[in-house]
C-alpha cells in the first residue's frame, strides 16, 4: 500500500492549492478587465507540488470560479474540478522543462496575434530588441508554427526550444503561437504577468510605428548584459 501523507503535509498541500486557486482567479479577472483576454480564449495554470491547477476548457477567464478549476495529479490525471483545458499537456511540459516555471499563462492578446498576421521580425525573435525593458524583462521570444489549438506536438516544439535556449545561456520566458497568441511562464504570477504585459506592449509599439524602428545597438545590448545580466 502506498504510504499516505501526514495530516500536516496534507493540510499544507490543500492550503497551497486553495491559494493557487485564488491566484488564478485573480489573474484571470485582471487580464479580462485590462483587455488581454476575451470570450473563452486563453488559459492559466499553476504548479503546486507535483500537482497542476488549470482553467477548465472553454472557460471565460474573467469569470472563473475557484472550485471549478481542474486539479491534475503528477501523472496528468484529473482528480477534481471541471474538464481541464486542452492545453494542459503544454503547461505541464513547460514546467517539466523549466524548473523555474510554476505559473503559466496563455492569451490571445490582440497585438501579438496581429503581429503573427502582419509578420514577425524573425522566427527566432518575434520582436526586435526595441526597448531596454523588453530586453531585460522578456528576452528572446521564438515563433511556434501554426498548429490547431491543443495539438500535443506544440509541447514538443516548445520544450525543445526551452532546452536549447537554456544550453546557450539565453533562457526563454515565452513563446508566440502563430495565430493563437503568447504563452508565458515564471516562478509566480507576478513574474509571468510582467513578461506578458511587456511583450504585448512592445508588439503594440512596433505595430503602431509601422515596424520601422531600428533595434537597440550592439553597444546598448552589451550594456544591458553587463549591468543587468540581461539574457540577450
Amino acid at each position: 500500500m502506498t504510504p499516505q501523507p501526514s495530516t500536516a503535509a496534507g493540510t499544507a498541500h490543500d492550503e497551497a492549492v486553495d491559494l493557487a486557486r485564488e491566484e488564478i482567479v485573480r489573474v484571470g479577472t485582471s487580464l479580462f478587465a485590462r483587455g488581454y483576454v476575451h470570450a473563452s480564449a486563453g488559459n492559466i495554470s499553476a504548479k503546486v507540488g507535483d500537482h497542476h491547477l488549470i482553467t477548465p476548457t472553454d472557460a471565460a477567464l474573467g469569470f472563473l470560479e475557484p472550485g471549478r478549476l481542474a486539479l491534475v495529479d503528477a501523472r496528468g490525471e484529473q482528480i477534481a474540478g471541471e474538464r481541464a483545458s486542452k492545453t494542459l499537456t503544454l503547461h505541464r511540459r513547460i514546467c517539466a522543462a523549466d524548473p523555474t516555471a510554476r505559473f503559466v499563462v496563455h492569451t490571445h492578446s490582440t497585438h501579438l496575434v496581429a503581429l503573427t498576421l502582419a509578420g514577425v521580425w524573425s522566427t527566432a525573435d518575434v520582436l526586435p530588441p526595441l526597448t531596454p525593458y523588453y530586453v531585460m524583462k522578456v528576452g528572446h521570444v521564438p515563433l511556434i508554427p501554426y498548429h490547431r489549438p491543443g495539438d500535443p506536438r506544440v509541447a514538443d516544439l516548445v520544450t525543445a526550444l526551452v532546452a536549447d535556449r537554456a544550453a546557450s545561456r539565453t533562457p526563454i520566458r515565452a513563446v508566440l503561437l502563430d495565430r493563437l497568441g503568447p504563452v508565458v511562464w515564471g516562478p509566480d504570477a507576478a513574474t509571468a504577468l510582467a513578461v506578458l504585459e511587456e511583450l504585448e506592449e512592445t508588439a503594440r509599439l512596433w505595430l503602431l510605428t509601422d515596424r520601422r524602428p531600428e533595434p537597440l545597438s550592439d553597444h546598448a545590448l552589451d550594456e544591458l548584459r553587463s549591468t543587468f545580466n540581461a539574457a540577450w
